[in-house]
């Protein structure tokens, strides 16, 4: 007798139902398109808006008549170079650049260097009044130019410094090296000690120590106090009118005052005279830019 099996059927394959791919996280600090649209949106107002009075004070140094400023839509068609010209071969733009830089280095270097020696010593030493030193420094900023133009002259005056480019530098001094001592203090605070003590056991002076190895460490902050330095001699107008009388040492900023008297102004030259005096401060910002922001953000890591 003979026994047969019936063929087993296979098992039923199991069907499960499509799942939906897991979704995405957006990871830290990452944004999302309407916001990064928004961002950029910004961002590109806020430029337009930087660059727009610098592109037309460009515009309106092309239009050849003094009153193109009233009609500036006429001076696409008739642009020339024409004032620029003028300021470079018919005024004294070349001593007014000369004065310019003579006042706006001399501050900055002598400007800074004593900040820096400042900030130095009250960031590193206890000695009786440090901390009203300070304090000093920034009262003497409360004073309005107007108060001062007096006492300064009649001080200059007795120097014999009037008309002179290093009586200006003083006074420039005057108002950039509290700021700058400030500055500096702050920024000296992020520097640890354990430098100082260290210079001082490789045998190394207080100066030493303070020009061989935080000076250098410095950098950053001495960028930040020399712009300032700069930028303050460079646009300065009251008290550059008052104490310089020649006529070839006015810095830019009394310069163009040249092209304005009671019954005329030539805003043409002005525009043309503002542009070319923009060339100097952008070559200064362009070599200090590196240490600039890192100067701003450190000095206030630490009171």
């Amino acid at each position: 007798m003979s026994t047969s099996t019936a063929p087993t059927e296979a098992p039923a394959q199991q069907v499960t139902a499509p799942t939906a791919p897991p979704r995405r996280t957006r990871g830290r600090g990452e944004r999302s398109l309407a916001a990064s649209l928004a961002s950029h949106g910004a961002l590109t107002l806020a430029s337009l808006v930087a660059v727009f009075p610098v592109a037309w004070l460009v515009y309106l140094s092309l239009g050849p008549d003094k009153d193109d400023y009233l009609h500036p839509g006429g001076i696409w068609s008739k642009m020339t170079f024409d004032n620029y010209a003028f300021v470079l071969q018919h005024t004294n733009f070349f001593d007014w650049l000369k004065s310019s830089l003579i006042v706006s280095l001399g501050t900055t270097v002598i400007g800074v260097l004593i900040a820096a020696t400042t900030g130095y010593a009250v960031s590193r030493m206890r000695f009786p009044g440090y901390k009203k030193l300070m304090w000093v420094l920034l009262v003497t900023q409360m004073f309005p130019i107007a108060v001062l133009i007096v006492p300064m002259y009649q001080i200059l005056s007795k120097l014999q410094l009037i008309d002179n480019w290093f009586g200006l530098i003083l006074v420039y001094c005057s108002t950039a090296v509290p700021y700058c001592a400030w500055l500096l203090k702050g920024y000296f605070d992020t520097i640890p000690f354990e430098i100082d003590e260290a210079g001082r056991v490789d045998g190394l002076s207080p100066f030493g120590t303070f020009f061989r190895l935080i000076l250098p460490l410095a950098r950053p902050g001495l960028a930040v106090a020399g712009f300032y330095s700069f930028i303050t001699a460079f646009g300065e107008v009251a008290f550059a009118s008052t104490f310089m009388l020649s006529d070839t040492k006015y810095t830019f900023a009394v310069g163009l005052q040249s092209f304005v008297s009671e019954h005329d102004a030539q805003r043409n030259l002005m525009a043309a005279t503002a542009v070319l005096v923009a060339i100097p401060v952008s070559a200064f910002f362009y070599l200090v830019q590196k240490n600039l922001v890192t100067g701003l953000t450190a000095g206030g890591t630490k009171g």
